[in-house]
């Protein structure tokens, strides 16, 4: 393999309890599409990614944490902040406290149908 990682975060897995709601919950959310896949013996969803080397993720059907007690992934926002937030709750999710700015962009909290803490970020201008 020629290309080398240097991100310290190279993969997120996150737990739903019904793979096709949580397609069409993150695909509303991030305005893409997560296709189900067969993988390992299971059914999962990646999250789109280009290149071996880019960090991403995928949900699979498996056991949540207790609603908003798991680690929490942050997800980059798409277009904006508010807009992909509006998204989140519009497709049932819920969202926690209010947008928090630091030096490299904003954040917000959400949870998802199945309670998995997620935040929302954009990179600042």
């Amino acid at each position: 393999m020629s290309d080398t990682v240097t991100n310290a975060l190279v993969w997120c897995e996150i737990p739903v309890t019904d793979l096709n709601k949580g397609v069409k919950f993150y695909s509303a959310v991030f305005n893409t599409k997560l296709e189900p896949t067969e993988f390992d013996g299971g059914e999962i969803a990646f999250f789109p990614h280009e290149g071996d080397t880019d960090s991403s993720g995928h949900i699979y059907v498996g056991k949540p944490a207790e609603k908003g007690t798991g680690g929490t992934i942050h997800l980059n926002a798409p277009d904006n902040l508010e807009a992909t937030v509006a998204r989140a709750f519009d497709a049932g999710g819920e969202i926690v406290g209010e947008p928090v700015t630091i030096p490299s962009g904003r954040f917000q909290y959400m949870l998802d149908p199945d309670g998995n803490s997620i935040g929302i970020f954009e990179l600042a201008a």
